[in-house]
């Protein structure tokens, strides 16, 4: 079964959960929602499924890993959303350093749950803002509180490379449309990083949603 390209609107999510009653829960509470597409599939399928935007992905999978590196691979422009079940603030972090995109409890309300996926297709990352906060402050180097930077301070080319990076492209897919090379795709980062005072690619994209230093799309 493959997906025929749809109105820009619809959100086409896939399913990625082995247990088949949280499969069928969640299709159930989703399809209700008007401009959400759900497709159930699995780790094989993924490959054929090139317009599915967001996966949903359940946590409690021995291969959950292993998984997500599959995903970054084969799909690198999805999002995920991980659905967790215990997950503690070590583990939701270990699964954004692997590319996810969001993280939420599966045992949260269905609001929260679209919220997430809205808002992760928007071009921002979904943690429990205590988290976000927790990661910032551990990510930087700089007095508990943190540095944000004035508007000023960051190029209108900085600006682009932290808008895409947010949205989670790799170096290559930043300096494409930019017409720049990777080499210098990372020059940007690494100044913005310190700029912002924290230390890796992940923290930087928390940082500029938290603080608004970049607009979503």
């Amino acid at each position: 079964m493959k997906i025929s390209p749809v109105e820009r609107s619809i959100i086409n999510i896939g399913i990625l959960e082995e247990d088949p009653l949280r499969q069928v829960g969640l299709q159930s509470i989703l399809d209700e929602v008007p401009d959400f597409h759900l497709v159930p599939m699995s780790l094989s399928e993924i490959a054929t499924f090139p317009h599915v935007q967001i996966a949903l992905l359940g946590n409690r999978s021995q291969k959950f890993a292993q998984t997500m590196t599959t995903l970054k691979i084969v799909l690198p422009a999805l999002r995920v959303i991980v659905l967790g079940n215990g997950m503690d603030d070590g583990e939701i972090i270990e699964a954004l350093d692997r590319g996810a995109k969001g993280y939420v409890n599966e045992a949260a309300p269905t609001s929260e749950l679209v919220r997430a996926i809205k808002t992760v297709q928007g071009g921002s990352v979904w943690v429990p803002r205590r988290l976000m906060s927790m990661f910032i402050e551990r990510s930087c180097d700089l007095p508990r509180g943190g540095f944000q930077p004035k508007t000023s301070t960051i190029t209108a080319r900085e600006k682009q490379v932290l808008r895409m990076l947010v949205e989670g492209r790799s170096n290559k897919e930043i300096g494409g449309p930019l017409g720049i090379e990777e080499r210098t795709v990372k020059a940007h980062v690494s100044k913005l990083m310190r700029k912002v005072g924290v230390t890796n690619r992940i923290a930087l994209s928390i940082h500029a949603v938290n603080h608004a230093l970049v607009s979503a799309h």
